[in-house]
């Protein structure tokens, strides 16, 4: 009877573990010929989604999004124990802009659903 009742659980534990959402989604920047990358992306209730890409120093590259709901928006990058946003708006839809590099670090574009239903996002970036 021990033994059931541990292999109930297991496979109670395993079930709640498959219905939890991933924390965050990390997407890797994979370029393209022309120098492009875009996703088309779901992002979950209170989750958000992370680009990010190790750029040189002086690196331009245009992004844009635009997303079913309303996300908040940011560019960071990690100085030590300090984030720097080269930009950052919260609850937009869409925004658009062009990222020039400070110094060589690894960027990232981030969005992060504080709503109560999940919202799509597509966004591109194209390195000029």
């Amino acid at each position: 009877m021990q033994h059931l009742t541990h292999l109930t659980l297991s496979v109670a534990l395993a079930l709640i573990a498959i219905s939890e959402p991933a924390a965050a989604q990390l997407v890797p920047v994979e370029w393209d010929a022309a120098g492009q990358f875009s996703k088309e992306l779901p992002v979950a209730v209170g989750k958000f989604v992370e680009v990010c890409e190790k750029l040189p120093q002086g690196a331009k590259i245009a992004w844009s999004f635009d997303a079913a709901a309303p996300l908040d928006f940011n560019i960071h990058y990690h100085e030590g124990k300090k984030v720097r946003f080269p930009a950052k708006k919260d609850q937009v839809t869409q925004h658009a802009g062009t990222l020039v590099t400070e110094a060589e670090q690894d960027y990232c574009w981030m969005w992060t659903n504080k709503t109560s239903a999940e919202a799509k996002l597509h966004f591109k970036l194209t390195k000029s």
